[in-house]
């Protein structure tokens, strides 16, 4: 793959996440919730700045990782609304 190809497939990957997570966004039926997201699980960046995709979660309930979940279940959930575990 030369350097073209290359940063075109990363540009199209990239506005793919981005859709994806505004899809989400949009959603107000949604909420953020960390610390419930498993390993490998997560639905995007991590308020550390350690990563910015979803997937790379690294230990399960890390209070910096979040997932979406219907909106009024994360604390039934075990989660926090606020990143850090805050």
């Amino acid at each position: 793959m030369n350097k073209r190809q290359f940063l075109l497939s990363a540009a199209i990957a990239g506005l793919a996440a981005t859709g994806m997570n505004i899809a989400h966004a949009a959603d107000a039926s949604k909420e953020k919730c960390y610390g419930i997201a498993k390993a490998g699980a997560n639905d995007c960046a991590s308020t550390t700045g350690t990563h910015s995709c979803a997937g790379q979660a690294k230990v399960d309930n890390d209070p910096n990782e979040w997932k979406y979940v219907a909106k009024g279940t994360c604390t039934d959930m075990g989660g926090s609304l606020k990143g850090g575990g805050k």
